[in-house]
């Protein structure tokens, strides 16, 4: 049933593994690692159209859904979670799923990965609609509580992207946009939380960095939507705004101070030279955009 699927192949690489050293061990793990970048570059075309269609809905007021079963659920919840400290948008509107509940993520439950119906009433459960993304995660391409998913996101006429490590599965043929990096055969037959899982959270990695990018959480490669809530994020803050304004630390500080603590108002209203209202006003216009507030008419 399973042992045509590339990540239940074993891997003629680590035959006899058991028995070497340890620092060769190690070795082998890090050739093996180094075929995941490869794998996933070659799927950079189907990643970038997934996140045009990620982006096209947030901004229609949808939201983006992960929903996997063990390790790819956890990565995906792992990828979601890290959304609101890092661009400051609203927990709802990147959610991650996994068969189990939260639970899960704690101790694996994976037998419950095997319920179609599950997936379905998980994202039911979340207020899944149809201007929404949902993201499938696999490796093996086939986990029923994924692929039940699916069905339902698409019987409500949602968007539907996957994300498998084997080619041709049924998960890439039940989507609208398939991403399938194949970094081959795992070193532990079948462990597909190595090479699979690396592989995984680099195209998650891909697709809500260039999301938030493209939806201007970002400034130039600043992380200009970090919100100051203890030490370490103030001074980040502050550095933040010194890098994209030449601006002294002291001043960097003061304009932050001035900004009501966004990073963001405090750029534009030293790169312009205008006060907080007047920046604030900028940044409405462009959409939260600080590139396209710096370069547009500044509103009266």
């Amino acid at each position: 049933m399973f042992e045509d699927l590339l990540t239940e192949q074993p891997n003629p690489v680590s035959q006899g593994l058991d028995a070497l050293p340890t620092e060769q061990i190690l070795r082998l793990m890090n050739a093996e690692d180094h075929k995941v970048a490869p794998a996933v570059a070659r799927e950079i075309p189907n990643i970038a159209r997934a996140v045009e269609v990620i982006v096209a809905a947030i901004e229609r007021g949808g939201r983006l859904f992960y929903l996997g079963a063990g390790t790819s659920g956890r990565l995906g919840v792992l990828d979601a979670v890290e959304c609101p400290p890092t661009f400051n948008v609203p927990p709802e509107l990147v959610q991650g799923v996994i068969a189990g509940g939260e639970a899960a993520l704690a101790r694996a439950t994976e037998a419950s990965e095997d319920d179609p119906e599950a997936g379905a009433r998980d994202l039911a459960a979340r207020g899944f609609r149809p201007c929404d993304v949902l993201v499938g995660i696999a490796a093996s391409g086939r986990t029923p509580y994924v692929l039940g998913a699916v069905v339902y996101a698409r019987r409500l006429g949602a968007t539907t992207i996957g994300i498998s490590c084997t080619p041709g599965s049924e998960l890439a043929r039940a989507v609208d946009i398939a991403i399938t990096p194949l970094p081959g055969p795992e070193i532990i037959a079948g462990s597909t939380r190595l090479k699979a899982g690396t592989a995984t959270k680099l195209v998650l990695n891909m697709l809500s960095t260039a999301t938030m990018i493209r939806l201007g959480h970002v400034y130039g490669n600043l992380m200009v939507n970090v919100q100051p809530k203890n030490v370490k994020l103030l001074d980040r803050a502050r550095r933040i705004i010194r890098a994209a304004t030449g601006v002294s630390y002291e001043e960097a500080a003061r304009l932050l101070e001035a900004a009501g603590g966004q990073v963001k108002i405090a750029i534009v209203m030293a790169k312009l030279g205008v006060d907080r209202n007047r920046a604030e006003a900028c940044l409405a216009a462009a959409g939260g955009r600080v590139s396209e507030a710096l370069h547009g008419a500044v509103p009266d």
